[in-house]
Formats: structure tokens, sequence, C-alpha cells
């Protein structure tokens, strides 16, 4: 499999990024970040940062793991994912696929779709 920069990327964005890696939105993301969640919108790295904190506050033990791609298009990255973590509900299962326009080698915008199941 190819590894250019924005592959890196992609897997810096999964591996750093949303495990709170310290330094990690600095380096990946763009300042004037724009991501786009189905419920809201979030401007920003602080905005972004936000959003990670409190996903790492739901969860205990989160992980996450590239499934297909990362597939690299221009500017374009796209991939899948799988994350696992651990709730008072019980063990959860996530899994979501992510569309990213990079400017100068960090992400600037951000299109996800994910899903979360109860795992028995």
């Amino acid at each position: 499999m190819p590894s250019s920069p924005l592959h890196q990327l992609y897997r810096r964005w999964i591996d750093e990024v949303w495990t709170a890696t310290p330094g990690a939105l600095t380096a990946v993301v763009a300042e004037n970040f724009l991501g786009h969640w189905p419920d809201r919108t979030v401007t920003g790295r602080e905005g972004l940062g936000s959003i990670i904190r409190q996903t790492h506050e739901m969860f205990v033990d989160l992980e996450f793991q590239i499934t297909v791609g990362p597939i690299v298009e221009g500017d374009y990255v796209a991939g899948r994912w799988i994350g696992r973590g651990k709730t008072a509900d019980g063990e959860m299962r996530l899994s979501g696929n992510d569309m990213l326009r990079t400017v100068g080698g960090r992400i600037a915008e951000y299109w996800v779709e994910s899903t979360a199941a109860v795992l028995t």
C-alpha cells in the first residue's frame, strides 16, 4: 500500500488526534478547521479539541483502528475506522467513515458519519 504524506496524515488523525496525543491537534489540524457532523458544525482546533475531550469523557479504554484506506485523491483523504471503548452501559463498538480536505499538509475540513452500538 502506498504511503504518501496524506496517507500518513490520516493515520496521525486516527492514531494521535483522536487518542488526544499532546501536540497532535497543532501538528495535524489547520487552525481554521471546519468539521461537519450530522448534528453539528465545529470550528477551529479548539472546537475539535472540545469534541475529542467529550468523547474521552464518555469512554474508558477508547481505541481506534483504520479498516479501509486511507484513500487519497488530490487534497482529499477518505477512510473507514472502527473503535471500541467502555462506558457505564458496557463495551461499545463505534464505526465511521471520514472524508477530509487538506490544506498545506494539515486537515482543514472534515465530514464524518458514525454509529455506536453496545456489545453484549
